[in-house]
């Protein structure tokens, strides 16, 4: 828990959300969604939001298939500050048949960088892949193969020459390519 702050006043408020689901027909659903407020009334343009009032609600779900290749995609904009930002959402079909993993972050650039997408929504989609990998059971790593889960090398935990992978996956302890 961090330490009580100092006097301040509340500016900006974003909630981000991920969820992984495991449907019947074997695919997975994973969904994203982005609320921001403000404390304060705010405007842009001709409107004005009332405190507490979402600027930003977004949506994403992307259904992929034990490969982490997206299937469909879908995305619903329920709140935005300007009228022209559901123009990004035809274009997140580019995004099927794209698999989430090494790339990922390359992908959603190539296909929806700058102007051809939402910083937004390209922020959900980067760590949408995250959740991915927590939600569907093994995505990254499956005990038959000879090559170490992905995420293995990735964080201090997942060192191969700490003590996690020396007790988890002793096989990858000390791994070298």
């Amino acid at each position: 828990m961090l330490s009580n702050p100092k006097p301040r006043t509340p500016l900006h408020s974003r909630e981000i959300s991920f969820n992984g689901f495991a449907r019947e027909d074997g695919l997975w659903d994973i969904e994203a969604h982005l609320k921001d407020t403000k404390s304060h009334p705010f405007t842009t343009g001709s409107r004005t939001w009332t405190p507490g009032e979402a600027i930003h609600d977004m949506w994403i779900r992307v259904t992929v298939n034990k490969e982490l290749v997206i299937q469909a995609i879908e995305v619903s904009m329920d709140a935005h500050p300007h009228p022209e930002c559901p123009e990004v959402v035809p274009p997140m079909d580019a995004l099927i048949g794209a698999r989430l993993g090494k790339g990922w972050r390359k992908t959603i650039e190539t296909h929806l960088g700058g102007i051809q997408g939402c910083t937004h929504l390209r922020d959900l989609l980067n760590n949408l892949a995250t959740a991915a990998f927590q939600s569907i059971p093994g995505a990254l790593f499956h005990p038959d193969e000879k090559k170490p889960p992905l995420y293995l090398g990735k964080c201090k935990s997942w060192d191969f020459d700490g003590p996690v992978v020396m007790r988890v996956y002793p096989q990858f302890y000390q791994w070298k390519e």
